[in-house]
């Protein structure tokens, strides 16, 4: 049964959420790349699928139930019960997929011979006439898998189930590394991201800009939608450089990272990166508008009236086509107190100024947005649509923006 509150739930969706709402079997056959298969679960639980593991007699002699009771959060089955696992698990509809990883020449017969005498063999044979889609996952010695009976029964699968094929290595055919099931996985249901190994260049968090060498002026930006937007790109298994001003949440891992700290340093950054090539150019930095003529000295506290002189800063986003011409760019507008209609309009009138391939408009002037900053809604204008996201966490925003730019992209 599932354990909803088992710690190791937690790291359901830490990397994407391709597989949300996927139910999927992972049988466990007795092949010495058992303990493969608990990376294998991690790797599917990660971008979002429910894993329920059954395991043979064989394999649970080399992997003890535990560890995958550990690894998924719900009990492993060893046995079958009146509880009928193997029709709750496999029966019309019950599951999205059916993998068998690693899967022995002994599996492979059983299943093709309408053997059922081990809980894997019986829910692959219940699988099987369900029509739920099989992926077998081949791990033997070369010269069973050369074997004129073993070609037979999977001469007799091969347009019923899938096989993927295992590493011929050291006489040896070896299971498949996880990583290259999962990515043949996402495939299979067409999750495979656009962004996979793009290159993009992401800036977030606000810009500090000093008044004189010990007082700033800055914003409120949190940083929080820039850190989400790249978690979602390393998630997609796009190559992020995040150019990181001040923030109030940490960065995510797996990206390269650019720490500044004024708009001037950021846009010095910006320009020495995309003398390099890029594929995107994300630009969600709160960069300072205006920045003040600097005092060398401390100002003195003295004075009743103080006259700060601001002057305009140039706007980082209108240059990125001219040091890389092709680059996809996304920018961001941020209005307060605006009408819809005013809002697509300021944001086209940025578009045109940036030659932006689309822009992510927002109205942070809101009393909802005051009251609950974590929250946001956004509209994306892009060259002939204008899309709305409806109010939701920041987090799910960066989602709603990252699906869009791969829909672009596909």
């Amino acid at each position: 049964m599932a354990d909803r509150d088992h710690p190791t739930l937690d790291i359901v969706d830490s990397h994407g959420t391709e597989l949300a709402g996927k139910k999927i079997v992972l049988c466990i056959a007795g092949s010495v790349a058992a303990y493969k298969a608990i990376e294998l679960a991690r790797l599917l639980m990660r971008h979002g699928a429910d894993v329920r593991c059954v395991a043979s007699n064989a394999a649970t002699r080399l992997v003890r139930p535990d560890y995958f009771k550990w690894a998924t959060g719900n009990s492993v089955i060893t046995k079958l019960s009146g509880d009928l696992e193997h029709v709750r698990l496999a029966d019309y509809g019950r599951s999205d997929l059916i993998m068998v990883y690693p899967a022995t020449a002994n599996t492979l017969g059983k299943l093709a011979n309408g053997i059922d005498d081990t809980p894997v063999s019986t829910v692959l044979t219940v699988g099987f006439g369900s029509g739920i889609p099989i992926l077998m996952c081949l791990a033997m010695h070369e010269s069973m898998y050369e074997n004129s009976a073993v070609k037979r029964n999977m001469q007799f699968l091969k347009d019923k189930i899938e096989f993927f094929s295992p590493n011929i290595t050291e006489g040896k055919a070896k299971a498949a590394e996880p990583e290259d099931v999962l990515k043949h996985v996402l495939e299979k249901f067409g999750l495979l991201s656009a962004l996979r190994g793009k290159k993009v260049l992401l800036t977030a968090g606000s810009t500090i800009e000093h008044v004189d060498p010990v007082r700033i002026i800055t914003n409120q930006s949190t940083g929080r939608t820039g850190a989400s937007l790249a978690a979602e790109l390393v998630s997609a298994g796009a190559k992020v450089t995040l150019v990181w001003g001040a923030a109030k949440v940490e960065p995510p891992r797996g990206v390269r990272m650019a720490r500044v700290s004024s708009g001037r340093q950021m846009h010095d950054v910006v320009r020495a990166e995309l003398e390099k090539k890029y594929d995107i150019v994300i630009m969600a930095a709160a960069v300072s508008d205006y920045v003040p003529v600097q005092s060398r000295t401390k100002i003195k506290s003295s004075k009743e009236k103080l006259q700060i002189t601001l002057r305009r800063a140039p706007k980082i986003i209108n240059y990125i086509k001219k040091y890389q011409s092709g680059v996809f760019l996304v920018g961001f507008k941020a209005e307060a107190g605006v009408s819809r209609n005013g809002l697509v309009m300021a944001a086209r009138k940025k578009m045109a100024e940036s030659r932006a391939d689309i822009i992510i408009a927002n109205d942070i002037g809101t009393p909802r947005y005051k009251k609950n900053p974590h929250n946001n809604q956004v509209v994306i204008v892009d060259s002939d649509k204008v899309v709305a996201s409806g109010w939701m966490k920041k987090q799910k925003i960066a989602r709603f923006i990252i699906r869009h730019i791969e829909k672009r992209l596909a």
